[in-house]
């Protein structure tokens, strides 16, 4: 047992409402403040002296100058498992091609199924792991990370046989996800519906007995699956034991609709949802998990997560990297510019890092600072929380602790 302090703040998250707007009032800040860890949860938060009191006896990681301690942050959506990277595609776009364009060039989704295909197994559980470790070290303590750049059996199960690999070269959580309805390959023969089918006879029983996944994901889109082959899709992994997510409504709507039909604990990306979308996602237990990452990557307009926020949902915020859309990869920094578009509070923002995110990915045990819940925390150079935001992303967390043990 240890106690870890003194913090000049301590904002616990804690007591705040699972849906809806947050006031930065409402926030729980502790002055002069700590936590007692013991076996990687917390066993107590309170003002430092008011901990040596009650812990007399618990070891002390002492903290010198002023910082302000806050829960890890979650990232519930990201493709961190690649091979390769798609600059080309970035070039084109920025410089007026479209989508259709870039695809027709060799470039899209399908260049990097190629390169992670063609990858050694080991070398992409290293890289998966790397990324994994930049992102820790800007305090994101729990990851999820998606399949779906190799669209086949074989190709799939060996992207998830990675990501396994990779937990052992990282101290953070990894949760992956099985996303092999991203897009129809290419060297399919049969049609979307074909395919679908594909994967649920010949890949999801395998995924299932390996523990290789718990959740899956489908690309609900135009240019990928229609809203048709997702509810189909999505109720029979249901009836499997998946836990459902849906990339929804990116570019067109239909996502966010089955996503909510089928029980989905979230529904990504929403920059095309309309009030529709939005009024049906605040009456369901569906999180909105919104990718700013993916705006910025394409230039494009954010997801709406105020009349989202306004209208009632639950909203995380989650980085979405991944080689094409959102190679940036910064959480903070992303979060950032959004609330400052979208007018939303500091409250929020942080929420939507830490344990809405949570939510997400229907982990109840993190994203605050409470009894019981993992020492999974950061700390920011500073003697203000606001700077944290303020900053929009050039404030880094000086130390990271994952389970209580400082990784940096």
């Amino acid at each position: 047992m240890k106690r870890i302090g003194p913090f000049s703040q301590v904002v616990t998250l804690r007591r705040l409402p699972l849906k809806g707007p947050i006031a930065d009032d409402q926030l729980e800040i502790i002055t002069n403040g700590g936590i007692v860890v013991d076996n990687g949860y917390v066993r107590a938060v309170g003002r430092f002296d008011e901990l040596g009191r009650g812990y007399p006896h618990a070891a002390i990681e002492e903290i010198h100058g002023n910082h302000t301690l806050v829960p890890g942050f979650i990232d519930c959506h990201t493709h961190i498992c690649f091979a390769g990277n798609r600059a080309r595609d970035y070039a084109m776009r920025v410089a007026g091609r479209s989508y259709l364009d870039i695809a027709a060039a060799g470039g899209g989704i399908w260049d990097s199924v190629l390169q992670t295909r063609a990858a050694d197994p080991h070398e992409l559980a290293l890289s998966t792991a790397g990324r994994a470790n930049r992102l820790l070290q800007a305090g994101v303590t729990s990851i999820e990370v998606k399949s779906g750049y190799g669209l086949s059996a074989d190709s799939e199960l060996a992207m998830l046989r990675a990501i396994a690999k990779a937990r052992e070269h990282t101290p953070a959580d990894l949760i992956p996800t099985c996303l092999a309805a991203h897009m129809k390959p290419r060297d399919f023969s049969g049609d979307e519906s074909a395919y679908i089918d594909h994967i649920l006879m010949d890949l999801l029983p395998v995924v299932r007995n390996e523990g290789l996944a718990q959740r899956v994901d489908i690309f609900i889109e135009a240019s990928a699956f229609k809203p048709s082959n997702g509810r189909y899709y999505l109720q029979k992994a249901k009836s499997l034991g998946f836990v459902l997510t849906v990339h929804a409504d990116q570019f067109s709507t239909g996502g966010a609709e089955v996503a909510v039909q089928c029980g989905a604990v979230s529904a990504d990306h929403l920059e095309a949802s309309t009030d529709q979308q939005i009024n049906l996602l605040s009456r369901s237990n569906t999180v909105a998990v919104v990718l700013p990452g993916a705006s910025m990557g394409l230039g494009m307009g954010f997801a709406p997560a105020r009349r989202l926020l306004n209208a009632g949902a639950c909203v995380a915020i989650a980085s979405d990297w991944n080689p094409g859309s959102a190679p940036m990869g910064d959480l903070l920094t992303q979060a950032a510019v959004l609330g400052a578009y979208e007018k939303l509070t500091l409250a929020e923002t942080l929420a939507g890092l830490t344990f809405r995110a949570a939510m997400a990915l229907k982990l109840s045990d993190r994203g605050t600072l409470d009894v019981g819940s993992l020492a999974d925390v950061q700390a920011y150079p500073t003697a203000d929380y606001r700077d944290i935001l303020y900053n929009q992303g050039s404030l880094k967390p000086m130390y990271t602790w994952k389970k209580g043990i400082r990784c940096q």
